[in-house]
Formats: C-alpha cells, sequence, structure tokens
C-alpha cells in the first residue's frame, strides 16, 4: 500500500528519499518523464523575453527553444534512460502565425514527429471550438486525456478524448490521467455540450479505476496550475507524479528564480512544471519498488538555449511551413525605444507597459464614439516587445487571439464590479486582471476577493480626473472574449449598444503603433496596489 503521507515539503534538494522504503527491494523500476507544458506553437527559436528571435541572433546563439532544439534534447534524455515516456501539459495551441494559420495541424505534426506518448487538454485547445480540437486529436499518434471533461456525446468528438490510458516501457505499466483547468469555459469556447468538473475527485475516480486494472505507478498531466497540483496531490491517494501546465511555472533547485524544487514533493507525490514555450525540456528520473511507491525522484529542467544543436531535418521543415507566414510577419509597423515589458508575471498582478499600449490603443480607435474606457484582460496580453524595429509579427506574438474590438455601455457600477473580478485571482495570477486606460484604480490585497479589494476609481472626463459615479453610465471598449463573458467577466452580459464585430485587436494595435513615430513605453500609476 503507497504511503499516503501529504505534507508538502517544499525546499527539498534534488534527489528525495523515504524512510518508509526498505533499503533493499526486491524489485525496482526506474522511469524518466520528459515533458513541456504551455508550448504554443513556439515551432521557431525564441527570445529571453519569449517573443520572436532573429536568424541572426540565432546563429549567435542567443535564442532558445523550439521544436528543431526540443527534438536533440529529447533523443539525448532518452539514450540515457533505462525507460522513459514523453508528455504535455497541455496548451500546444495558439500564441504565433503559425496557430493562426494551420490551427492545430502542424502543431499535430511536430507532436508527432517528436514521439509524445500522451498529452492532456489545455484551455487553450479549445480557443477554436471543439471542431479544431477535434480534427487534432485525429492527426495525433497518441492519447489525449482530461478525466474532469465531459461531453455530450452526441459531439462527434467525444470518443476521442480518454480519461486515462496505460502505456507499458519495458517492464512497467505507467497509468496516465488528464485534467483540464476547471474555469475552461471562462477561458476559452469549449461550446456548450462540453462542461468540467473538479479536479480532485475526477483523478481520485480515475486512479481507483487504474489500480483496479493492476495499474500501480500513475502520473497526472494537469494543466491546472502549481498550486492546483499542490492541492490535487495532497488530497488524493495513489498519485505519484503530476506533470503540469497552466501557471507556466518555472521549478528548480539551482535558480533563485525558480517558485519551488523540481521535483516539489507532497508526501510521495513528485510535483513538476517546466516554464512554457518550450524554453526548457523537464526530465524527472523517478525509481518506484515493487508496490508502486517512488523511492527516489530527481532531476532538472533542461534549458534549450544555443547550447543545444538544432536538428537539421526538423528546422528545415518549420522554415518551410513559415514561408506563407513571413510576408505577414516581417512587415514593420513602428519601432520602439525600450523594450516594451508584456510578461505574465507582471501583467497579471500590476500595471505593465504592454497592458498601457493595448488599452491606450483601443480606446484611441473608439474615442470618438462615446467611449471612454478601456479595458484589457492581461491574460490576452502574450509576450513582449524587443527595442528596435516592431514587426507585425511580433504583434501578432502579443495578441494573437483574433479577438475583436467590442463597444458598450454599463453602469459605473458595473465598472467597479468588473474591476473587483480583475483582482479576485491576482493570487493565481490569473488573467482576468485588468490593465486600463481612461481609468485609475486603487486595489488592496489583504481584503478578500469581490468584498471590496477596489477603491479610489477614477475616470478621465473633460481632461480631468473624477470619481467614478456608480449611477452613472459610460461607454467602455475591450475584447469580444471578455465581452462576452470570458475570464469571468458575467457582468458584460447585460450591457447596452453592444458591438462586438470590430476590428481585429491585433490590426489596432499595429495601427496606433504605425501612428507613434517611435514609440516609448511607459507606467503612469493608473493602477495602483495598496
Amino acid at each position: 500500500m503507497k504511503n499516503l503521507l501529504k505534507s508538502v515539503l517544499l525546499g527539498s534538494v534534488a534527489l528525495a528519499t523515504f524512510s518508509s522504503v526498505p533499503a533493499l527491494a526486491e524489485y525496482t523500476y526506474n522511469l524518466t518523464i520528459l515533458h513541456t507544458n504551455d508550448f504554443h506553437s513556439r515551432f521557431e527559436p525564441i527570445s529571453k523575453y519569449d517573443s520572436p528571435c532573429s536568424a541572426e541572433d540565432n546563429t549567435e546563439g542567443k535564442c532558445f527553444g523550439g521544436s528543431a532544439r526540443l527534438e536533440t534534447a529529447i533523443e539525448a534524455a532518452r539514450a540515457r534512460a533505462d525507460n522513459s515516456i514523453l508528455v504535455d501539459g497541455g496548451d500546444q495551441f495558439q500564441g504565433t502565425l503559425f496557430y493562426t494559420y494551420y490551427k492545430g495541424k502542424f502543431a499535430a505534426e511536430m507532436m508527432n514527429r517528436l514521439g509524445y506518448d500522451a498529452m492532456t487538454v489545455g484551455n487553450h485547445e479549445f480557443d477554436d471550438g471543439p471542431e479544431v480540437l477535434h480534427e487534432f486529436m485525429h492527426n495525433v499518434n497518441f492519447p489525449v486525456l482530461t478525466s474532469n471533461t465531459e461531453i455530450s456525446i452526441h459531439d462527434k468528438y467525444a470518443h476521442m478524448i480518454n480519461k486515462n490510458t496505460v502505456i507499458t516501457k519495458g517492464n512497467g505499466r505507467i497509468g496516465l490521467i488528464g485534467l483540464t483547468p476547471l474555469d475552461t469555459d471562462e477561458l476559452s469556447t469549449p461550446g456548450k455540450n462540453t462542461s468540467f468538473s473538479d479536479p480532485v475527485a475526477a483523478v481520485q475516480a480515475q486512479v481507483e479505476a487504474l489500480q483496479a486494472r493492476g495499474v500501480n505507478k500513475i502520473v497526472v498531466l494537469s494543466h491546472s496550475g502549481y498550486d492546483v497540483d499542490l492541492e490535487i496531490a495532497a488530497k488524493t491517494t495513489g498519485v505519484d507524479v503530476i506533470v503540469g501546465g497552466h501557471s507556466n511555472t518555472y521549478l528548480s533547485n539551482t535558480s533563485d528564480k525558480a517558485k519551488g524544487p523540481y521535483p516539489t514533493m507532497v508526501g510521495n507525490t513528485a510535483v513538476v512544471q517546466a516554464y512554457a514555450y518550450g524554453k526548457f525540456l523537464g526530465e524527472l528520473n523517478v525509481t518506484f519498488d515493487h508496490n508502486g511507491v517512488i523511492t527516489s525522484a530527481s532531476g532538472e529542467p533542461i534549458i534549450m538555449d544555443g547550447e543545444v544543436v538544432e536538428k537539421v531535418a526538423t528546422k528545415e521543415r518549420i522554415n518551410e511551413m513559415a514561408i506563407p507566414l513571413e510576408e505577414i510577419r516581417q512587415k514593420v509597423v513602428a519601432n520602439a525605444a525600450y523594450d516594451i515589458e508584456g510578461d505574465r508575471s507582471i501583467c497579471r498582478v500590476k500595471e505593465c507597459q504592454m497592458g498601457n499600449l493595448v488599452a491606450d490603443a483601443m480606446l484611441d480607435r473608439v474615442k470618438d464614439q462615446g467611449i471612454s474606457i478601456a479595458l484589457q484582460n492581461a491574460g490576452g496580453l502574450r509576450s513582449s516587445i524587443d527595442v528596435g524595429d516592431i514587426t507585425m509579427g511580433e504583434v501578432l506574438t502579443v495578441l494573437p487571439f483574433q479577438n475583436t474590438l467590442s463597444t458598450f455601455h454599463i453602469s459605473g457600477a458595473t465598472v467597479i464590479e468588473a474591476l473587483e473580478n480583475g483582482v479576485s485571482q491576482v493570487e493565481d495570477r490569473k488573467g482576468r486582471f485588468l490593465q486600463v486606460a481612461g481609468l485609475t484604480y486603487t486595489w488592496d490585497q489583504s481584503i478578500a476577493p469581490n468584498e471590496g479589494r477596489v477603491s479610489d476609481v477614477k475616470v478621465m472626463i473633460d481632461g480631468a480626473w473624477v470619481a467614478i459615479d456608480p449611477n452613472a453610465e459610460y461607454g467602455v471598449v475591450s475584447n469580444n472574449f471578455v465581452r462576452n463573458g470570458g475570464d469571468g467577466f458575467k457582468m458584460f452580459a447585460d450591457a447596452k449598444n453592444v458591438y462586438d464585430y470590430g476590428p481585429d485587436v491585433a490590426d489596432v494595435l499595429a495601427e496606433y503603433l504605425a501612428k507613434s513615430n517611435g514609440y516609448t513605453p511607459y507606467l503612469d500609476n493608473r493602477v495602483n496596489k495598496k
């Protein structure tokens, strides 16, 4: 019977051992778990800012990631392992022109090429509805898993998603379970026939189903975020490893930038995650005893920097598929005087330069239409922009979702309610945090969510900042995802004078930048924290 101790051992060293395991086991099984998460169509190398990286910089060794580097690292890791699996923690979709142009087709091709054994469904796998996900699942050579997603049997792709699977490596059988974010219906567009259930209960049910089949080595592929993964590890029994995603968490035993150790141990459960965008390949080495209990777990994410040689054939294939994208990507739309900061770790907790830029651009576009406030969810900002020429490809990397400009009218009270929603999950760095224009506000994290965290809300009227009137009506611009209730903004459902079909927000940003004659990023204290 597995040791079910569930205390979080933060600060653990790279090698975790457990005194409850006999020194001499009758049987040991070694497994190397190679993993990625939140790849977001970064098939090509990226810069240190997670944005596009030029061919020149790549040649000079200044770039990271890309499928061609990952393939080299995966092959090397497999060669040094007794037994290995390659798995993904979700969100292969969305993020670059490759997805905009090819949807999930090229992701399927690259994942097959690298030899994945399984993946879980992330929220972004639903961005273009279940139809694109269905096509992707049809094209991949491995199971796509989610244990907490309920799909109507009338949907044609329902039979293709498995709650769990069992794969054999050497003389060991490994059970795999998938998890999708509980709030995917707010984060994406899964369709009315798809719902999501509590991850703890869903995982436990699948663990018991696997154990009934005699499987005692169990790995959860969880696109739920690091904090939720720790909770799942603490509240379930029988889970050996959780391979995470969604929160883009960097775990490491050597870096002071890591959120926790790799692996983070919760009792006998090893929790891992490898940041995002293919910048790292996670490599966890686990030893099991004859009861399927972990006796050791060690590893470290491997940086995919210029020292990792790119696979020539894979690089050539990516270059071939990039040809139709080049004309769009290489068009220079403006120039940045300095780097424009758009990192999620900043934009999801406070005012950021990219948030100001995008909100300003949105408001500028419609300010002559009786609109005075712009609201941009930080989750819609996906990258920074480097100093120098700004290309359309960079703009589309920042705003890849093809969201349209949406205008509407709401009361001041509803504006405040929206701001409260924006800061309601800031502890988890959720994408609902609002970047704004034409508006300033203060928030206090010591107050409970949705209980008055937001205060001192002011709007710009006739060139002066004036306290917002809860009973007055204000014209607002956002994107159609937010206006239609995404990220929990359901308070906009009853908005007046709604128009959701404006231009693509990326085009709006590009045109705003083009007018700037050289853009200088800035902060002006429009969002303040007590």
